[in-house]
């Protein structure tokens, strides 16, 4: 035997994954009663122009901007030096 299974790694049995449909209904369910609240709430935010809710705002009506990283790698240096 390779020993593989002390390796350490987690198993998804029952711990990943996504949550059954079953808990999502009930968490909808329970918020459900809160939604007027949440766009009273909403409103008062944007209405003072506080950003957090601007951004907030946005991110669920046009969705988050894509993410871009700029990479440069120098060329003259070595990254490993022996």
């Amino acid at each position: 035997m390779d020993g593989r299974k002390n390796n350490g790694g987690h198993s998804t049995k029952g711990r990943a994954g996504r949550k059954p449909k079953q808990e999502e209904v009930q968490l909808i369910e329970k918020l459900t009663p809160l939604e007027p609240l949440a766009f009273i709430a909403l409103k008062e935010g944007l209405e003072k122009k506080d950003f957090k809710f601007v951004q907030l705002y946005y991110n669920y009506f046009a969705g988050k901007p894509k993410e871009t990283k700029d990479i440069h790698i120098n060329d003259d240096q070595p990254i490993f030096i022996d």
